[in-house]
């Protein structure tokens, strides 16, 4: 069995990895590149490999860092089948249509063409078959079942059986416990792993504390009477905050100040989510069986279109303001920061990972200016992350779901974290844990 990595080593972003056995091919994610651009350049590169010579994709989950290069596989001559779970399915389309309008504006600033346009997701769409957890599925000598993955709604553990071997496929791990979701399930045995290392360095000390971290934002922020930024990922991220903000004011802890959710993607997301309740935990279950709406509450406003995002303009402050994208390298939260950050009284919170490179890594290291459209503009504002939002799971996190596996595993490739992240989480397995361990190189293969 032959495993090549064509992305996610030494990055946070661009998984993409395919397996060989007996002249079959299947692929485990195809993502976009992401750091100082909504997608950076190397997405619009020819693939190192023939699309058409993969027979299946199984995907992880909806990030876009794990799908956001389908279309151009298939157009690539890519026809075999996509596989996820049922919720992951319904939660990427609507992905990549919202990425298809980011990309396309980027392509137009590049005097580029698009990566891929609204006909290709269909297309990708056409050929994308759901999966419950634990019902497997064959593709010639690989029998794969996933697990869940407890990061995001839907997310799986890729697990693959094959020439009397078993390799396992972490995706993204869950923070534990999650606002929302499930737990993250674990592997009881497995000959290879592939980890993810996005916070491989790191200890989110402060998950406990997540919700009192955003009251006293909140508060401290109205107080001196600013705008509190939040740059959000639309999925799951989102979700979390306003069952937060639900739960502050069920207990009338949050001020009866407007909140601002302006992104059309977490606004669809978000009703999406109803769709699938059997997803979430016991504890949130019970609240939605007495009747409750768990992600609404009087003073939240929704934007869906452009004259709604920009009549935010003309609400005076204190309010919140939560949109997309997540690390402030696009989306609608650069116009509401090009506005504010120069305000001492404003404050911009970070609630999940910041690549190396993109805008909102800039602000958390404490850039004194920043470019926005073309213009430079002075970061006067308060900033403040709050690691305990992140849906990655950090590093004691990492080792505990790893060490189900440890009396079986040969051998464990570290992944999907930027390079400093990945070798210090290797060094961890190999000391802790005697296996040996790696960090990949890109289209680096490997026999297993």
């Amino acid at each position: 069995m032959q495993l090549t990595f064509y992305g996610g080593t030494g990055e946070a972003t661009g998984a993409n990895y395919i397996l060989e056995s007996g002249g079959t091919k299947i692929m485990i994610d195809c993502g976009l590149h992401q750091g100082s651009h909504y997608a950076d350049r190397e997405n619009f590169d020819p693939f190192a490999y023939d699309p058409a010579s993969v027979a299946a994709v199984f995907v992880t989950h909806s990030h876009l860092d794990h799908i956001g290069r389908l279309p151009s596989l298939v157009l690539g001559g890519f026809k075999g089948t996509i596989y996820s779970t049922h919720a992951t399915r319904d939660f990427a389309e609507l992905m990549l249509e919202d990425s298809e309008h980011l990309l396309a504006k980027e392509a137009e600033r590049e005097a580029r063409p698009p990566l891929y346009r609204d006909a290709d997701i269909q297309k990708v769409m056409a050929i994308w078959k759901g999966l419950k957890y634990h019902e497997p599925v064959t593709i010639g000598p690989f029998k794969v079942e996933l697990y869940d993955a407890g990061h995001i709604l839907g997310s799986a553990i890729i697990h693959i059986e094959a020439e009397g071997k078993t390799i396992v496929f972490s995706g993204d791990l869950g923070n534990v416990p999650s606002p929302l979701i499930k737990p993250t399930e674990t592997i009881p045995s497995a000959d290879y792993c592939l980890i993810e290392s996005t916070y491989g360095d790191r200890v989110h000390e402060d998950i406990s504390r997540r919700r009192e971290m955003l009251q006293g934002a909140i508060d401290e922020t109205f107080k001196a009477g600013g705008v509190l930024m939040i740059p959000s990922f639309a999925m799951e991220r989102t979700q979390d905050l306003l069952f937060h903000m639900h739960q502050l004011h069920a207990e009338g802890l949050l001020p009866d100040e407007p909140v601002f959710l302006d992104s059309p993607l977490a606004i669809k997301l978000t009703e999406l989510f109803k769709k699938h309740e059997d997803a979430f935990n016991d504890k949130v279950e019970n609240i939605m069986k007495a009747g409750d709406e768990i992600l609404s509450f009087p003073g939240l406003r929704v934007s869906l279109s452009t004259e709604e995002s920009k009549a935010i303009n003309d609400v005076a402050a204190p309010k919140v303001i939560i949109a997309g994208s997540g690390m402030s390298n696009g989306g609608r939260i650069l116009h509401h920061e090009l506005r504010y950050l120069p305000d001492p009284k404003s404050e911009v919170v970070f609630v999940g990972y910041q690549a190396e490179n993109s805008m909102g890594r800039q602000l958390l290291e404490g850039a004194k200016e920043v470019n926005i459209f073309g213009e430079t503009i002075p970061v006067r504002c308060r900033k403040i992350d709050i690691p305990g939002y992140s849906a990655h799971a950090d590093q004691p996190h990492l080792l505990a779901w790893l060490s189900s596996m440890k009396g079986s595993l040969k051998k464990v490739f570290v992944v999907q974290g930027e390079q400093a992240s990945a070798e210090t989480l290797a060094h961890k397995i190999i000391d802790g844990f005697g296996v040996t361990a790696e960090v990949p190189h890109m289209n680096e293969s490997v026999t297993l």
